[in-house]
């Protein structure tokens, strides 16, 4: 049995189907880990949650920015924006089923000696206290009002983390840290703006922040950062949508497999 974790898809469906034939992935005995950003940007988003959906148990999925735009504008909190390429999904027969499955998904998991986010986790965190609060935000996308939720879920403030912060402001954080997050302070402050490789002043890549090792951590969402590779660090977003490869990572030995990709989007567009 092997666990592959996979970069972010973003609807490039076959390049998804290649690299799994690469691998040579046995639905009967293997695993995949996906880091987030199933949809949106790439051709075929609906293909692509259709087969992870139907994968069941063998396959892991953290919810990222875009699969959260998608739930939210399914839920008509988001409008349209240009670059979007869900469509396909939006006006699926089953797309209710599909969006719900999606909204369910965690926003960490941990496993053995990996630990798995979309984006980032917080300097402060540990790996622990982080999937306790990821837990707090998937009690709420699955609640009953967790449309209340996802209508005061965006936004920039607050910047940092503290224990004290209730309500809507504390899921915020939790959220934008694990979703979007790519450059913050040692004092955990966290940028938004910024979507290159080199942190803006007075600030470092979030990974650079965390104090403590505790279990290596396999993330996306940062494609301008190219892969990532060391120790502590698996991060897998190399721009598949941009005519980077699609990576995936097995993670019992880290051999690494990638799949071209013709690119779908003007490179240096906003991720």
């Amino acid at each position: 049995m092997a666990t592959y974790a996979i970069g972010d898809v973003q609807g490039c469906f076959d390049e998804l189907q290649a690299l799994l034939g690469r691998v040579g992935f046995n639905r009967t005995h293997d695993r995949l880990w996906f880091v987030g950003d199933l949809v949106n940007r790439g051709p075929r988003s609906l293909e692509v949650l259709r087969f992870v959906r139907e994968l069941s148990d063998r396959a892991v999925v953290v919810l990222g920015n875009h699969d959260l735009h998608l739930i939210t504008q399914h839920e008509g909190f988001e409008r349209k924006r240009r670059d979007d390429t869900f469509v396909d999904v939006l006006t699926a027969p089953d797309v209710k089923e599909l969006v719900d499955w999606l909204r369910t998904r965690p926003m960490m998991h941990v496993e053995g000696n990996w630990a798995m986010v979309h984006a980032g986790l917080l300097p402060d965190w540990s790996i622990d206290e982080a999937l306790s609060l990821g837990k707090e935000v998937e009690d709420a996308l699955a609640a009953p009002d967790y449309r209340d939720f996802l209508k005061n879920m965006y936004g920039g403030k607050p910047e940092r983390w503290d224990e004290s912060l209730t309500g809507w402001d504390r899921l915020r954080v939790i959220v934008n840290a694990m979703t979007r997050m790519r450059f913050c302070t040692p004092g955990g402050v966290m940028e938004f703006h910024s979507t290159h490789k080199t942190p803006p002043a007075g600030y470092l890549a979030w990974h650079e922040t965390r104090k403590s090792p505790e279990r290596a951590i396999v993330f996306g969402h940062w494609s301008t950062a190219g892969l990532q590779l060391t120790d502590r660090i698996a991060g897998l977003d190399t721009g598949c949508v941009w005519g980077g490869p699609l990576t995936a990572l097995r993670l019992e030995d880290r051999w690494l497999v990638q799949v071209p990709s013709p690119g779908y989007q003007r490179v240096g567009g906003k991720e």
